[in-house]
Order: structure tokens, then sequence, then C-alpha cells
């Protein structure tokens, strides 16, 4: 929990509250469900929450923004940005019932009004949103290809509307038709911690 602190120093005393039952409640349901890998339980707050939060090192978002968390898992990166932007709306989804079942037992729990959680594949889905959110679930040309229907032209934000992936390892082929608008924010220039020396924030503008 310190290690959010660190990197976010202006979190509300019910961000705070809420951020810190998430060890909690994740080690309980991953007890019955398992949506988080034994090994990286342990690591909870870097390896899923700080990584999640990694979005809003490149962008703030403004009050109104709705995002889609596409193939959320157990919640990430959904769940820790909308305890961070809660005039936002989040709606996460999964086609597994079981981690989606998790989710929303967790956004109840913490009373996160701006979370909708569903069982569905983005393929289903045909709501527009101002921005697409993911970890990594399949090549990037081919989540781009998924989603690009369900953004909507109009930007609340700074930047443009568009898809934010968070990706490790190399993945030079994967943006390579995108050079020319994508861009890559290096997580290892923002957080000290090894786990993101390989981890990437892929900003894509979807006009």
């Amino acid at each position: 929990m310190e290690i959010l602190k660190k990197y976010f120093p202006d979190l509300s005393a019910l961000q705070i509250i809420q951020f810190g039952e998430l060890e909690g409640l994740y080690h309980e349901w991953n007890e019955k469900i398992n949506v988080i890998s034994r090994k990286d339980i342990d690591e909870l707050y870097v390896r899923h929450i700080l990584h999640s939060l990694s979005i809003a090192k490149i962008i703030r978002f403004q009050p109104g923004t709705t995002i889609l968390d596409v193939g959320t898992g157990g919640g990430f990166p959904g769940i820790p940005l909308a305890i961070l932007f809660p005039l936002c709306q989040f709606t996460l989804i999964d086609s597994i019932g079981k981690k989606i079942l998790v989710v929303q037992e967790v956004a109840d729990h913490l009373k996160l009004l701006n979370v909708n959680a569903r069982k569905n594949r983005v393929q289903e889905i045909r709501i527009k949103y101002d921005f697409i959110i993911s970890r990594a679930v399949t090549a990037f040309p081919e989540f781009v290809t998924m989603v690009r229907k369900n953004i909507s032209p109009h930007s609340k934000n700074s930047l443009p509307n568009g898809i934010i992936y968070l990706k490790g390892g190399d993945f030079e082929s994967e943006i390579s038709p995108f050079k020319a608008l994508a861009e890559v924010f290096d997580l290892s220039g923002i957080f000290s911690e090894p786990f993101f020396e390989t981890k990437k924030v892929i900003y894509l503008p979807v006009r």
C-alpha cells in the first residue's frame, strides 16, 4: 500500500481505505476463484494495482469520461483506475463469468458506483466509449481491429479518444502498422521497481 502513496501522494482518505482493502479482498476471492496467479498475488500492489495505475501517469481522465476495460480478468486495470477516477464511468468486460463475479463483488464491497461489470466479448459490445483500455489480451493489431468500432470521436480530455494498452516485452512488430500515430511510454522511466523494466503503455488515438 505504501508504494501507491509514493507515486500517488494526493490520494484522498477514502481512496487510501479502498486501495488498502484490495489486498484482503483479492486474497479472499483468489482462494475461491483463481483470478490472479499464485506467484503474483503476494505482489498485488506492484504487479497489478500500480501497473494498472500507470495509465494515470499518461492521462488524467476528466470527469464524465467513459472507459471500457476489455478482458479485465479480476478487474485490472479497471478497478484501480475506478478508485482513482471516481467521476469517470468504467465498464469492465470479460468472457469468463466467474471472473466478472469477482469484479462485481470487489466493486460492490468498495461501493464503486462508477463500475459496471459485464460478461461479454468485445465483439458483442456496440456502445461507444472515450477510451478502451486493456492489459495485452491479444496481439495489438487484432485488438485495434476488435475495438475501433467502440471509440467515440468526441473527446473530453487533453488527449484524443483512443486505445491505451499495457504491454510488456518486445512488441515492435505489433505496433509497426501504427508507428505514425502510436505513442509508447516506457514505465521504467516512471517507476523504479524492477518489474517495470520491460513494461510499456501504448497510446493510440483513433479518430
